[in-house]
């Protein structure tokens, strides 16, 4: 017979790399950015090691594969070779990843404990016990194989004969090749028999092959009498054997005795140049598949998804017993679900987690998805339903319309939770759980804008104290003090020094009048801006002398406590878009102004450093789920009236790209549209730079009826009867404030979806009117809900008129420019979001826009602080009022937030408790540990 046609490892490979190499382009056209990982870590430094290293290093190069070659000195433990193992098992940026065998440490290593060590999903050399372990049952779509076995099945295909039905031999039983060449070859359909070198019948045996794989390592071990005519011949073996005619005096030869043995078969690899070149491509072809595979799992794309079926109830029980009758998922689920890597999130039990801001520089390629915001008519003192809608949104749009789709909204107080309002996770079916760890401390982010807040209050009141009782030289040497003979400025005092125009890094070298300026922020008392906060209601601290203990050597002060959503720090954390941003952000605040009228700062009191220490972990948002299981962010609450009122910026933009472009992010600004979507919009999407495709606007009929002339609504006190009944003209007179409401949103150039929250007293009649007046006004469409009753089901016809509307041009614009004078950009909200005649600036106010302005703090944003009970200043004017005056009381900076806020009429920034809070009705079960009465 003719001889065996040549098996070229070495052509094969390379066809095998061209295809790869081909791969890989596509995959970063289709994922910019991305490139295919793999990390080969080596201990010790070995010459055929390092032989083999580079070889895979420059396949990988060629191929577009990012190679990191890790190596650790043969000084190196068992204990340090796992750690470097945990740290590149967590690097979502390798995706393949190999131990270079064997260890060559002076320490005693397990290589079986090190091997098993790798992940499997990253094991592209197939060694793990786990991958070993697929293979040998047959999964070979969920394993990785050993590079030299795929090289040889690779090899096997090229000549076209099929595998199945084949007789088959493995000379060769070692975990690298024999054992996994026979499992290949079996889930191949071929019938296989493993020989060895103990084999009493190997010659018998091996001439009955039609395929032999020979991995003895012994050299020409299998003679070519021994194989069966026309048989395919796969040579693994690499030896030296002697040879004088060769200048090293020896030549490699393979565990099959070639010369004779391609006289007898139908295909033979030769050695060298047969199975070895396929090794290293099957490695590269391991990395790529794994990419491939990571891709497919963590990429934006259709999620799949666990929903929670609803057992819905009549009555509708209350919140807290159906948050409670539910099991959440566990969160690390819901965080595989929507395609976040175990190391981005950071689990706080079973029901919460922080997800690390490494998952939008992972993502920042991927296209974002729609984004909605909910908002709503000017509402009655008991709301309206927005944070119900929202998650109700989400739910038909997830469970229902199988959309990916992320919720968004914010931390709420413990103020309220425990005085009369109660929670903020939603109600009836269509809320945030567990409800209770939504409402209270959640992952103590509040608590971490407290100490943060209260540090800098401490700070102040502290400076002004040592700048009173001490010498410039004194102040001076403590505040650079001497070690061991040496002065040395922190980093940010070298800033402050800077600002002040004294470049100097020298301690030694400051003239008496550049210490002076140092060392001396000269507080105006008068002009201090910056209050101490709680998360209580207390109303026993709106007005407070500090400063009465002996100690204090009389100086003391009126001061005051704040809410602490109401703190400026919380207003920078929700519009804040990284770690830098943020601790640039709080080293803008301004807590007060020196006694020549400059501004001070946080960083001239030197804390911006230890307030981004505290404040690391609150930037993470927080991962919890609704009812029907579908994910939501819950991250930051500032006030909606003197801040802007909505939920972070960073939860967004992870969102955004979690779900991909054919996904939908629904979050929710605070009060009516007037305050919150107007913020929405003109400070957080300016900041941001993201921008809106869907308004969704709810109203109600309670509410409308209120506007049209109804009684006073009462938080606590039932409803007059007026509410109860069918009253169309009342409710007609009433639609004029969700006519301007839709008016305000469209002014954004943003479709406007109403959704009609259904209360179980409205009537047919009522609800068809304000769909109708809706449309009239110029919504996209309106919709009738009855989400709190039916959860996600209730809202679908909501959930399709969004996705219609999000098909349609967004054609979103600001309502002013940051440019223009200060007044100029309140009188544009009075008159065209209120509907103001005009706008009136008290005396206080008008020398703040004066010392703003000469600050430099002109061109920020503005975010009006008025009730929002009213368009206009005065709570008991409903409806649409125009032609009002609106008096502006006084204007303050958040310039670390990065706004100006007018303040139009009195706002109180701590809650009283009411006569029967909450609280009396809250209680914790010692026996089961339910927490009751929440509501």
């Amino acid at each position: 017979m003719a001889p065996a046609e040549i098996l070229s490892g070495k052509i094969v490979s390379a066809q095998v790399r061209e295809r790869l190499k081909q791969q890989v382009v596509e995959m970063k056209e289709k994922f910019p950015g991305f490139r295919p990982g793999l990390a080969i870590l080596q201990v010790g430094n070995r010459d055929d090691s390092n032989l083999y290293i580079n070889m895979k290093l420059k396949a990988a190069a060629e191929i577009g594969i990012s190679a990191n070659h890790i190596k650790l000195p043969n000084t190196a433990t068992e204990a340090d070779v796992l750690k470097c193992i945990a740290s590149l098992n967590g690097d979502p940026a390798v995706h393949g990843f190999i131990v270079q065998l064997p260890l060559d440490s002076d320490k005693p290593i397990n290589t079986e404990k090190i091997t098993n060590a790798v992940a499997p999903e990253k094991d592209v050399d197939g060694l793990s016990s786990i991958n070993a372990g697929k293979l040998s049952r047959g999964d070979l779509g969920d394993c990785f194989i050993p590079c030299t076995p795929k090289g040889c099945m690779e090899l096997i295909r090229q000549t076209g004969i099929q595998v199945a039905g084949k007789r088959a031999v493995v000379v060769g039983r070692s975990k690298i090749v024999g054992a996994p060449m026979h499992d290949l070859l079996l889930w191949n359909h071929a019938t296989v028999t493993t020989c060895h070198s103990k084999t009493s019948t190997l010659a018998e045996e091996v001439g009955k092959a039609d395929i032999l794989v020979v991995a003895a390592g012994k050299a020409e071990m299998v003679k070519g009498e021994w194989i069966k005519p026309g048989a395919i011949v796969i040579d693994c073996g690499i030896n030296h054997v002697p040879d004088s005619t060769k200048a090293s005096g020896k030549r490699v030869v393979g565990d099959v005795a070639y010369s004779t043995a391609k006289e007898k078969a139908s295909y033979i690899t030769p050695v060298p140049g047969g199975v070895g070149p396929m090794t290293v491509a099957m490695l590269m072809q391991s990395t790529v598949e794994s990419a491939q595979r990571f891709l497919e799992k963590f990429q934006p794309g259709k999620w799949n998804i666990q929903y929670n079926q609803l057992t819905l109830k009549m009555p509708v029980p209350s919140d807290i017993e159906i948050s409670q009758s539910y099991i959440p998922k566990p969160i690390d689920q819901v965080a595989r679900e929507v395609g976040l890597l175990p190391d981005e999130v950071e689990l706080y039990g079973q029901t919460k987690a922080k997800v690390h801001l490494s998952a939008l520089k992972r993502l920042k390629n991927q296209p974002d998805g729609k984004y909605i915001v909910v908002t709503g008519i000017t509402p009655t003192p008991l709301g309206e339903g927005k944070s119900t809608t929202t998650v109700g949104l989400v739910q038909a749009l997830g469970a229902h319309l199988h959309q990916n789709v992320f919720a968004c909204v914010r931390q709420p107080s413990q103020g309220p939770t425990f005085g009369i309002k109660g929670g903020a996770a939603g109600g009836g079916y269509c809320q945030v759980i567990p409800m209770e760890e939504f409402n209270l401390h959640l992952t103590g982010d509040i608590h971490a804008i407290t100490a943060a807040n209260n540090l800098v209050a401490a700070a102040v009141d502290a400076r002004m104290f040592h700048e009173l009782t001490q010498t410039d030289q004194a102040l001076y040497n403590r505040l650079v003090p001497s070690d061991s003979g040496v002065r040395k400025f922190s980093d940010i005092q070298i800033r402050r020094l800077q600002k002040l125009g004294i470049n100097k890094t020298d301690p030694m070298a400051l003239t008496k009048e550049e210490v002076t300026l140092f060392v001396r922020l000269d507080i105006d008392p008068g002009t201090i801006t910056w209050q101490r906060v709680l998360d209580t209601n207390d109303r026993f601290l709106r007005k407070i002398t500090i400063g009465q203990s002996l100690t204090e050597k009389g100086f003391s002060r009126t001061a005051q406590f704040d809410i602490t959503v109401s703190s400026e720090i919380m207003a920078v954390l929700a519009l804040s878009d990284g770690l830098d941003d943020m601790k640039k952000r709080l080293g803008r605040m301004v807590v007060a102004s020196n006694k020549k009228g400059e501004p001070v700062t946080t960083d001239d009191l030197g804390v911006t450093g230890a307030l981004a220490v505290l404040m690391k972990d609150a930037i993470k948002p927080n991962l919890m789920q609704t009812l029907e299981g579908t994910p939501v962010f819950v991250h930051a609450g500032p006030f909606a009236n003197i801040a802007h009122g909505n939920s972070s910026v960073l939860a967004d933009k992870i969102a955004l790209k979690l779900v991909g472009k054919d996904g939908f992010v629904v979050t929710e600004a605070g009060f009516g549209a007037d305050i919150g979507m107007e913020k929405f919009f003109n400070i957080k999407c300016r900041y941001s730079g993201l921008r809106p495709h869907v308004v969704v606007l709810v109203a109600t009929v309670r509410a409308l009826k209120m506007h049209g002339g109804g009684p006073t609504v009462t938080a606590g006190v039932p409803l007059p009867k007026e509410y109860m009944e069918e009253d169309l003209q009342l409710l007609a007179k009433g639609c004029s404030n969700l006519n301007k409401q839709i008016q305000n949103a469209r002014m954004f150039g943003v479709p406007v979806v109403v959704a009609v929250n259904a209360f179980k007293t409205d009537t047919k009649a009522e609800m068809a009117l304000v769909v109708q007046q809706a449309k009239e006004a110029g919504a996209f469409d309106a919709v009738v809900c009855t989400h709190w009753a039916e959860g996600g089901k209730g809202a679908v016809a909501l959930a399709q008129a969004v996705q219609r509307a999000s098909q349609t041009p967004s054609n979103f614009r600001f309502l002013y420019d940051v440019k223009l004078p200060v007044i100029d950009k309140i009188r544009i909200i009075a008159q065209q979001i209120y509907g103001a005649r005009d706008i009136e600036l008290l005396p206080e106010a008008q020398e703040k826009v004066a010392l703003y302005t000469k600050q430099g703090f002109g061109n920020l944003p503005i975010c009006m602080a008025k009730t929002h009970l009213s368009l206009s200043h005065d709570p008991e004017q409903k409806g649409a009022p125009t032609g009002f005056i609106l008096p502006i009381r006084d204007i303050r900076a958040s310039v670390g937030a990065g706004f100006l806020y007018p303040l139009v009429g009195t706002m109180s920034t701590m809650p009283g408790l009411p006569t029967r809070p909450c609280f009396y009705d809250i209680d914790l079960d010692p026996v089961s540990g339910a927490v009751n009465g929440l509501f």
